[in-house]
Parts: structure tokens; C-alpha cells; sequence
């Protein structure tokens, strides 16, 4: 079973910024593609955005393209989200996982999956 750790989350404010960390253990990271998703309280896991395995390719939720980005750092074997803009609605748990990355990326694709990192943005 893969293992991830997310951290980077917090309370910001309105219009801030934070990066969450999705550090993987126990195997290579540049192998696989991995996703970002978050859950807000009596809402469904949604995806934010997948990195792929292959040439890195990236894909976005339409409610966070141009404000986050998704990015990876082989050598320390971790998955960045670079969250800016941040508004209200960005209110979550966000998680990582592995997974297929592709345009309709879905969450009953992916498996292993983080504890989550707790993301608050005060209006």
C-alpha cells in the first residue's frame, strides 16, 4: 500500500495564499500520477487538480484553474498545491491519492489516500 502525508493546511484570509505538501513513503513518486481532491462539510469528494506520471501533464478543476497550481519535486519525493486567490468556497479537507490523470478525473479512481490537511479561508 502506497502511503502519502498532506501538511500546508491552515486558516488564511480572504484572497491568501497557502502550499500544501503530499509527501509520499515507501516508494517512488515519479511513477505514478497523483491527485488533489478536497470534501467540504455535507459535500462530495471533488477533484482539484492530477499531475501525471507522463511528461507531468496537469489538469484542473474549472473552479480553481489560474488561481492553484500543481507541481512535483522528485528528489524530496513530494506533490505540491500552490493555492493563491483563495476564497471562502476553498473551504476543505484536501487530500491526495493516486490515481489516473486525465480532463474528468474522478475520485472512485483513485486509491491510498492521505489523512487530509484541513484548509479554512475567512471571508
Amino acid at each position: 500500500q502506497l502511503q502519502f502525508v498532506e501538511s500546508g493546511g491552515g486558516l488564511v484570509q480572504f484572497g491568501g495564499s497557502l502550499r500544501l505538501s503530499c509527501a509520499a513513503s515507501g516508494f517512488t513518486l515519479d511513477n505514478y500520477s497523483i491527485g488533489w481532491f478536497r470534501q467540504a462539510p455535507g459535500k462530495e469528494r471533488e477533484g482539484v487538480s492530477c499531475i501525471s506520471s507522463v511528461d507531468d501533464i496537469t489538469y484542473y478543476a474549472d473552479s480553481v484553474k489560474g488561481r492553484f497550481t500543481i507541481s512535483r519535486d522528485n528528489a524530496k519525493n513530494t506533490v505540491y498545491l500552490q493555492m493563491n486567490s483563495l476564497k471562502p468556497e476553498d473551504t476543505a479537507v484536501y487530500y491526495c491519492a493516486v490515481g489516473p490523470c486525465w480532463l474528468g478525473f474522478l475520485p472512485d479512481e483513485y486509491a491510498d489516500w492521505g489523512q487530509g490537511t484541513q484548509v479554512n479561508v475567512s471571508s
